[in-house]
């Protein structure tokens, strides 16, 4: 077992679907400072399995139980995503800190709902946007707010690829389902233009906007061909910085996401490995001043163990945060809406006039 703290972080985790199985679970059993309490579902058979095999101290049927649980300190909803406001709500009301999965909602509405919740409760709420916690990409943060002075331009890519699933089903277990398992209303993956850009435009625009600062103005353009879908995103920051995004599902090749970044003292480039390698981004950073490039190692690449430690030392020790936050969780809503209904209008959007769904 890795080495513990003495205090640690009782979570309780909603719903033992894929991402707890392949993520949260072993985040919380790694974590130095967090321990997997408790696991929520409604379907026994998954429940009783993920007990069996990550032994929390307790498993529960009901959602409001788990919360009722005095020792239940934090939650990780890791449920669909129409799921995740409703949940978090519940476990603000019932005092639980909170962990959301990205996308932390689907409409601008329910998400400010959500950050107003979490400024009246005085608790911590952080969204899982875990390329925050990836070491390669936390050099060249720190680097953008200490040495790289004014920027320039941003360039970032984040396309999935058709070979995805070859490659991640060798390194990641069989995901263990249940036809007990609750689910949305609707199927998620029915509208593929919307999910697409819930599960990974999500991803891109929070670490465009985590580098850069606020977006305050989109135009997108949307190209589907042969099944493919690739949005070209030009973006305004409201520092001045100049921003292309681009969100192609899927590729035909490898797996292809990074950034390049431009500044008045140096530049970034940046590549980012399928998540499920649990690898560091490649990272370049050039200093101008001496013309000289550092390459970090980022040898802990467990981003999601990472990102459970930071949310952990912020409730326990107060530690600044480190994830995205409720305010955060707005904006990319807000910027994915307003990429949406750029595509629509075929022009420009500010983020301040979108309201609405995805």
């Amino acid at each position: 077992m890795p080495r513990k703290d003495d205090r640690r972080l009782r979570i309780g985790v909603l719903g033992c679907g894929p991402i707890a199985q392949f993520a949260h679970f072993e985040a919380c059993t790694k974590a130095r400072n967090a321990d997997l309490y408790a696991i929520c579902d409604v379907a026994e058979d998954l429940r009783t399995r993920m007990a069996a095999t990550h032994m929390p101290e307790k498993a529960f049927a009901d959602y409001d139980s788990m919360l009722a649980d005095p020792q239940v300190e934090a939650v990780i909803v890791a449920t669909s995503d129409a799921f995740h406001v409703p949940a978090s709500l519940r476990a603000l009301e019932a005092g639980k800190h909170v962990f959301c999965e990205k996308p932390v909602g689907v409409s601008v509405e329910e998400v400010e709902q959500l950050r107003d919740a979490v400024a009246r409760s005085g608790l911590t709420l952080q969204i899982g946007h875990m390329k925050r916690f990836d070491p390669g990409l936390e050099a060249a943060k720190i680097f953008v707010d200490t040495e790289m002075g004014e920027l320039l331009a941003l360039k970032a890519w984040y396309c999935d690829s058709t070979h995805r699933y070859t490659m991640t089903d060798a390194v990641q277990p069989l995901p263990v389902t249940s036809k007990s398992a609750r689910k949305p209303s609707g199927n998620p993956k029915a509208d593929l233009q919307r999910y697409y850009m819930l599960a990974h435009g999500s991803h891109l625009v929070d670490t465009a906007r985590w580098l850069c600062g606020p977006v305050t103005e989109v135009h997108a353009r949307l190209s589907e061909r042969f099944g493919a879908y690739c949005w070209f995103v030009e973006t305004s920051f409201a520092n001045g910085t100049l921003g292309h995004l681009d969100l192609t599902v899927a590729v035909r090749m490898d797996w292809h996401e990074g950034l390049q970044l431009y500044g008045q003292n140096g530049s970034v480039v940046a590549k980012t490995f399928n998540p499920w390698y649990y690898r560091a981004s490649d990272v370049e950073i050039f200093h101008e001043a001496d013309a000289t490039t550092h390459r970090p190692l980022g040898a802990d690449g467990h981003f999601y163990r990472r990102q459970i430690e930071g949310f952990a030392d912020t409730i326990l020790h107060g530690a600044p945060m480190r994830g995205a936050d409720a305010e955060d969780g707005v904006a990319s809503i807000r910027a994915m809406v307003a990429i949406a209904r750029s595509v629509e209008k075929g022009r420009a959007v500010r983020l301040d006039e979108v309201s609405g769904a995805l």
